[in-house]
This record gives C-alpha cells, sequence and structure tokens, in this order.
C-alpha cells in the first residue's frame, strides 16, 4: 500500500505532519510493501483557497491513502472520487502515524469532519 503524507519539510520518516494538506508544502508517499520513501514537492501549492487540485498537489504520483493534519471538504471529495481513502493524523511524525494506520488507530475523515471554511477545530 503506498500511504501520502502532508508534511512541512522532507525529513523522512521522522518529517512531521503538516496541519492542512493544501497548503502543505511536500508530501512523503511510503510504500509499505517496500518500505521505499518518496519526496514531492506540492505542484498545486499556489492554488486559489477552495480550488485545490489534490491529484496535482500530488504531482501524478499514486498513492492508496493520504494522512493529513487538516484537510477541506472540497480537497477530501477529490481524493476520494480518485479511490484515496483520507486519515487524520494523530502523531506527530510520519513514522508514528504510519504505525497508528497499519493498527488501525486513524480515523477515516469525511466531508462531516474535515476543515470547512475554517471553522471548528482545524489548526490551520
Amino acid at each position: 500500500m503506498k500511504v501520502g503524507f502532508a508534511v512541512q519539510t522532507n525529513e523522512g520518516m521522522q518529517s512531521m505532519v503538516y496541519d492542512h494538506f493544501g497548503s502543505a508544502p511536500a508530501f512523503i508517499i511510503v510504500d509499505t510493501e517496500g518500505e521505499d520513501v518518496l519526496t514531492v514537492n506540492n505542484s498545486d501549492l499556489n492554488h486559489v483557497h477552495g480550488a485545490c487540485n489534490p491529484i496535482m498537489a500530488l504531482d501524478g504520483k499514486n498513492v492508496d491513502a493520504m494522512v493529513v493534519g487538516g484537510i477541506g471538504a472540497g480537497a477530501l471529495v477529490k481524493l476520494n472520487a480518485a479511490g484515496i481513502k483520507v486519515f487524520g493524523a494523530v502523531a506527530p511524525t510520519v513514522k508514528e502515524n504510519l504505525a497508528l494506520l497499519t493498527e488501525g488507530g486513524l480515523q477515516e475523515l469525511s466531508v462531516d469532519n474535515s476543515c470547512r471554511a475554517h471553522q471548528g477545530e482545524c489548526g490551520h
């Protein structure tokens, strides 16, 4: 399985998960089978707010799941439409969240618990 993580800077598996998908400077993609780690710069970083193109952001790289600190409903819907499940990070690093994901310890996000118009507990 290939899992993507929105991150501030590339520090490999010790990278800190960024608080919002669309404005993340980069993504770490981990292949859980081969344990390969790939870094992708956000190719859609300068999008108009609310108009994130998540597939462009990932530079066309395929992932099965994304782990994020926060994500807008529009980007979440687009990722889900592409068959990508999105999970909310609960630990600070890629490594810790990957372990939690494989143990079933991360909640899958839906439109109801995504960041919508920067309301609620969204910290970005």
